[in-house]
């Protein structure tokens, strides 16, 4: 697994729109919530130059790496420091 979907994610389906693999899905559980299937995702490695879940979603935090760091980390996409 490369990337894995945070429960900050607001289920607005950007991810799952450009994921080249598939690997994005909704839970069948949770209206709203969305995951990334840990054997089709390559973190976009050999497509793209950056993954595209993360290059896309709106939401800080909501993306996590393989070592659990915010791929958007807070600040981020807003320009307001992370000290908040």
């Amino acid at each position: 697994m490369k990337y894995a979907i945070t429960d900050k994610c607001v289920g607005c389906h950007a991810c799952q729109l450009v994921c080249p693999n598939q690997a994005v899905y909704a839970d069948p559980d949770s209206s709203g919530r969305f995951h990334i299937h840990r054997r089709r995702c390559s973190g976009c490695e050999g497509q793209y130059a950056a993954p595209q879940c993360a290059s896309i979603c709106p939401i800080e935090e909501a993306i996590v790496n393989e070592l659990n760091i915010a791929v958007n980390p807070r600040g981020s996409l807003t320009g307001i420091g992370a000290s908040l």
